[in-house]
Formats: C-alpha cells, sequence, structure tokens
C-alpha cells in the first residue's frame, strides 16, 4: 500500500508521461492487461486514458486496470489513470519513505 508521500512523489513522476495505453469501447480485456503488465515491468510508472466511448465507469476501469495487473492505483484524474508496479529487473523510481 503506498503511503500520501508516495503518491505525490509517483503524480510528481507521471505528471510529464503521456498515456500509452486507451480503454475505449471494448473496455478492459486480456489483452489490454497483458499489454500494461509488460509496460508495467520495464516502466514502473504508465499512465491510461478511458476514451469517451468506453462504456465502462472509470473507477471500475481504474480499479480492475490495478486488480489484474496487480499494480497500485496512484491517481484517477477526469480520464485518466496512472498505475505504478514496482518492477523486479528494471528498477528505476526509488519510492521515499513513509
Amino acid at each position: 500500500m503506498l503511503t500520501g508521500k508516495q503518491k505525490r512523489f509517483l503524480r510528481s513522476e507521471a505528471h510529464h508521461l503521456s498515456p500509452i495505453f486507451q480503454v475505449g469501447k471494448g473496455g478492459v480485456n486480456e489483452q489490454l492487461i497483458h499489454s500494461v503488465q509488460e509496460a508495467l515491468e520495464v516502466r514502473e510508472l504508465v499512465k491510461i486514458s478511458i476514451l469517451q466511448n468506453c462504456e465502462d465507469d472509470k473507477h471500475e476501469v481504474a480499479e480492475t486496470l490495478a486488480n489484474e495487473t496487480g499494480a497500485q492505483l496512484v491517481q484517477l484524474i477526469g480520464l485518466t489513470v496512472v498505475l505504478y508496479k514496482e518492477s523486479h529487473k528494471n528498477k528505476k523510481l526509488i519510492l521515499p519513505r513513509a
């Protein structure tokens, strides 16, 4: 579980990132989950945008992505989701202590 201080740090790190995935009309599917898991292993911090034509609730999409990928939900602002998962091989981010 991330502390408030850690979430603030991750939000500041994610600010300059561009979304690399989009959730559209099809919603969250196995292919998307697999791709996000691979991206999290390489990058640790990922931004995902939810398109206007997505039929699912944005909170539901964010929770599903976080749960299925094993990541922490850092932020859901507007239609943008920020996820964090510590990498086993490509550790880049060092979180501040609680």
